[in-house]
């Protein structure tokens, strides 16, 4: 048999070259007389030039950053009008959150092989969209950040926690789940500031960096495609405007309730249960591999490594507990993930908690859903009073309906459209699901719909990727039809998800955002004010409302049905003095946030703001105490009794 000779040799033997690698050839002998040769020059190492892609990927990130520094100055946040921030943010800042949305779409197609790049301008986008606030802002961003700085402060105070105390407007709670304000009581200790307030406007930028890894994880363990979980990440950052992700016990335990899953989704799967979603023949192609199955053993230690994260949330929030067993309780219902000893710990952890720091509240819950169990239409509908009014809060509700219809169209085609990744990745999808009964059990203080729409997000982002991003590598007349529509499906949907975030997030910034003399003028109120003192006001959502809440009662007075409200306009000053008890020192504090609130959400007509205001100035029941161009402040003073 004749032996095939090399490539390489053949083509040495044809040029008379011997085949031997040079490194290999024998050294010719040294002539005796001639001079010995020079060294050869040490070795440079020389860093590689970038490369066209590198280029490429970077320049539009470039870009981005100089225009959106060009517009952070111009942005005119000190007079907010009817729209918010949206016609206040200059045009090179809607320029750069393009250019950054074109930069993601040309590194996607390399992010197999580069994926860093889109990892770069998902952080970059974060920054950009929340990052303003932080850096402009001159007070607190957001009446409930302020509420939270109040129970913050009187925690570094008195350096304990009273559950059994009775607190008015509901801040008892704050001290039965207290977790989430102890470790930033002690986040102010560490960094040797005043308060929170010193840091308490960069917690988006905070949380979302937290969140991103946690995510990517997730999603890794259901897809190979780095454009799918890119691009799943993306979505979930421009579809998350139900903003708890400002300082608050739900956003910190939002982010402990995501890595728990993440947790599990990695290493509590079943000996033996993978069966046929182990061949990759019957996966999609974007789909991933299980992940290895763990012993009996090693899901006991890791449940004991995720108790610690699971009572963190019960320490910190009410409702997160709830969720997270109800996910867990769905995942059981794959044979992947039937892990009831988890699911069972996890309840044991937050009923011990709720019968003994929570059990107050949790008494008083428990008493009122007789009334709300099984009213789906009340416990689904969002917390106003009456219909949001105004051009920015009405632009808001339009743009949240159109975030929710889009979402689930496009997680709806792909549950119909790629069923191989729904079967790999179900475990996301009854994560999506798992929320939902909640509607039949509480309206959560009119809150409920947003919170299932958050808890729902991640797996709904994921799927709304999957119908934007076709599976790689597919094959046939449809695999080709998708990514044609695919490219231009992609950037559609992602341009529009971003204009429907900027309203829903900035829409109503004027009820976010107070110049530091409103803050000061409500703090002096409070001052004047003796402990035990009731204070008015027509809602809470202004900052400082909350300021020093234990020292008083307060009564906000348009929190209630529009009928009742409409009722009080009538006679504001009267209807007002036969609420206060006979005797209790009573101050009324009226902010312009406050107008812009209660118009905003529908508590009051339009215009009927200035007219309570009036009203109260002409009583001969109040007095003023102090006005300006930042609030009203005028103290009870009734009429003495008639002497007989």
């Amino acid at each position: 048999m004749q032996q095939r000779v090399p490539a390489q040799a053949e083509e040495s033997e044809q040029s008379g070259v011997s085949p031997l690698p040079s490194a290999r050839r024998p050294e010719a002998e040294p002539d005796a007389g001639a001079p010995a040769p020079a060294p050869a020059p040490p070795r440079r190492w020389r860093v590689p030039s970038p490369g066209p892609h590198a280029l490429l990927s970077a320049l539009p990130l470039l870009v981005a950053a100089a225009l959106w520094l060009h517009a952070l100055p111009r942005i005119g946040f000190r007079d907010i009008a009817d729209y918010g921030l949206l016609d206040r943010f200059p045009l090179s800042f809607y320029a750069s959150l393009a250019v950054l949305t074109c930069g993601f779409l040309v590194t996607l197609r390399r992010a197999g092989t580069a994926p860093w790049w889109p990892a770069a301008y998902s952080v970059a986008m974060l920054v950009a969209l929340k990052a303003p606030p932080a850096i402009l802002y001159d007070s607190v961003r957001y009446a409930w950040a302020s509420k939270h700085d109040a129970v913050i402060s009187r925690l570094l105070a008195e350096g304990t926690v009273y559950p059994q105390r009775e607190l008015s407007g509901g801040m008892s709670a704050y001290d039965q789940w207290p977790g989430f304000f102890s470790l930033d009581a002690a986040l102010v200790r560490a960094f040797g500031v005043e308060s929170a307030a010193s840091f308490i406007n960069w917690a988006p930028i905070a949380l979302g960096l937290l969140t991103l890894p946690v995510l990517l994880l997730i999603y890794r363990t259901f897809s190979d495609d780095w454009r799918l979980v890119w691009t799943g990440v993306w979505i979930f950052q421009l579809a998350n405007w139900v903003g708890q992700d400002y300082l608050s016990p739900q956003g910190f335990a939002y982010l402990l309730y995501l890595t728990v899953f993440a947790v599990v989704v990695r290493h509590f799967v079943r000996p033996g249960s993978a069966g046929r979603l182990r061949d990759r023949t019957l996966l999609d192609p974007a789909a991933a591999a299980v992940p290895p199955p763990t012993t009996v053993r090693q899901r006991a230690i890791a449940v004991l490594i995720v108790a610690p994260l699971i009572a963190t949330v019960n320490a910190s929030h009410q409702l997160t507990p709830v969720m997270l067993c109800a996910t867990l309780f769905a995942l059981c219902l794959t044979r992947r993930y039937r892990n009831f000893g988890l699911l069972v710990v996890t309840g044991l952890i937050m009923l011990a908690w709720d019968l003994t720091m929570g059990r107050v509240l949790f008494l008083e819950t428990m008493s009122t859903l007789k009334d709300s169990a099984g009213d789906l239409l009340s416990n689904s509908r969002a917390g106003y009073a009456g219909e949001p009014t105004g051009p920015g809060p009405e632009l808001v509700g339009a743009a949240n309906i159109v975030m929710v219809l889009a979402l689930a169209a496009l997680a709806g085609t792909a549950v119909l459209l790629r069923r191989r990744l729904v079967r790999s990745a179900l475990p996301l999808l009854l994560a999506a699901a798992a929320p939902v009964p909640m509607f039949a059990v509480n309206d959560y203080g009119g809150e409920m719909l947003f919170r299932v729409y958050l808890f729902g997000l991640p797996g709904t982002a994921f799927f709304a990727a999957a119908a934007l991003v076709p599976a790689a590598g597919a094959a046939g007349r449809g695999a080709k039809a998708a990514r044609r529509v695919a490219a231009v499906a992609l950037p559609l949907a992602l341009t529009a998800l971003l204009a429907g975030f900027l309203p829903s997030y900035y829409g109503k910034e004027g009820m976010h955002y107070a110049p530091p003399a409103e803050l000061a003028l409500t703090k002096r109120a409070y001052d004047r004010a003796p402990d035990g003192a009731l204070i008015l006001a027509t809602t809470g959502s202004f900052p400082g409302a909350y300021y020093r809440y234990d020292h008083y009662e307060r009564w906000f007075f348009t929190e209630q049905e529009v009928p009742e409200n409409l009722k009080m306009l009538k006679d504001p000053a009267g209807y007002l003095a036969r609420g206060i008890p006979e005797g209790r020192p009573t101050f009324v504090i009226l902010t312009p946030t406050q107008e812009k609130a209660v118009i905003g959400e529908g508590y009051l007509p339009p215009g009927s703001f200035r007219t309570l205001q009036e009203d109260l100035k002409r009583s001969p029941l109040f007095h003023v105490v102090e006005e300006t161009e930042h609030g009203l402040v005028l103290e009870y003073r009734p009429r003495p009794a008639p002497t007989s």
